[in-house]
């Protein structure tokens, strides 16, 4: 919503268009998406089709007369005439640097990816997926603990900060677009619940991005004794004693203790941080071998 915000702030915004309210939780109850609700509260008409390939989502946006449709986040591609229907047609906010992680998840990946540094690519829309031409960039480092989740508000943030500066530039037309190089080209699929599962036959650094990179959902996850077993968070340790070093096939927790569980990769060990077990609260990894849920010799994963 910070970008939203600063839009309400710096131009005059006729609509806001997002997805239509879905039924959510145990007790299905239906419920707004937080753009409708923020944009209710500043006063901006809310429209949410439920199609857009029909002709009425193009013809209701034709009849808005804006000069300007600014795209973030809406996960559903726009069909030519829609991208045609304002003055100046359709940019967005695509977060991440194009033309690497195209697609639904740019955040996640790039995190699951060892990623340092990723950002907002300002981009005139055409009709494929996040293929437009480039009209700038704004980068933002990821830090090496943080979560998808975390980078994602402050890329939100920075989001405001990117259309109080590009809008301007848009609508007097001092751009110059840019083309993508399709050399450089990589995806962000969507997200599945399965692409949590970690795959301890990787490195210590790539099982850590992995866990950072699915915090908060669909979350990284392993079985242990039979059991789905949440990864909420990992550290790579600087300093492990020599019977924590030897061999081990990954997977294997090669050391628990009261203070700290490691577990062998496929290249280096990595400590357990927080874990959450089927129907529990989420825990610190030493609690989990103190209560005799993990000891030393057994195996993740499977």
């Amino acid at each position: 919503m910070p970008a939203l915000e600063a839009l309400a702030q710096e131009t005059d915004v006729v609509a806001a268009v997002c997805q239509p309210d879905r039924r959510v939780g145990r007790g299905l109850e239906l419920t707004a998406p937080p753009v409708k609700r923020r944009a209710e509260e500043l006063g901006i008409l809310v429209h949410q089709p439920t199609k857009l390939r029909t002709g009425d989502f193009a013809q209701w946006l034709r009849e808005k007369n804006a000069d300007l449709a600014v795209v973030i986040a809406y996960g559903r591609i726009l069909p030519q005439e829609a991208l045609d229907a304002p003055r100046l047609g359709c940019i967005n906010l695509h977060a991440s640097l194009l033309p690497k992680y195209r697609g639904a998840a740019p955040i996640t990946w790039a995190v699951v990816r060892g990623e340092t540094k990723t950002g907002i690519t300002l981009m005139q829309m055409d009709a494929g997926m996040d293929t437009g031409d480039m009209l700038e960039k704004f980068e933002i480092e990821i830090g090496p603990e943080e979560t998808a989740g975390e980078l994602g508000e402050r890329i939100a943030r920075l989001g405001a900060k990117a259309v109080t500066a590009s809008i301007p530039m848009v609508l007097s037309g001092a751009y110059v677009p840019e083309k993508q190089n399709e050399a450089n080209m990589t995806l962000a699929p969507i997200l599945k619940k399965e692409d949590g599962a970690i795959d301890w036959k990787k490195s210590a650094k790539e099982v850590h991005d992995h866990v950072r990179g699915m915090s908060p959902w669909p979350g990284a996850f392993t079985r242990a004794r039979g059991k789905i077993v949440k990864v909420h968070s990992t550290r790579i340790p600087t300093e492990i004693d020599g019977s924590s070093q030897k061999q081990a096939d990954p997977g294997v927790v090669v050391f628990a203790d009261k203070v700290r569980v490691l577990v062998a990769c496929g290249s280096g060990v990595l400590e357990l941080g927080r874990v959450q077990l089927e129907g529990k609260k989420a825990i610190a990894a030493n609690e989990w071998h103190l209560g005799r849920g993990v000891a030393a010799g057994e195996v993740l994963g499977g």
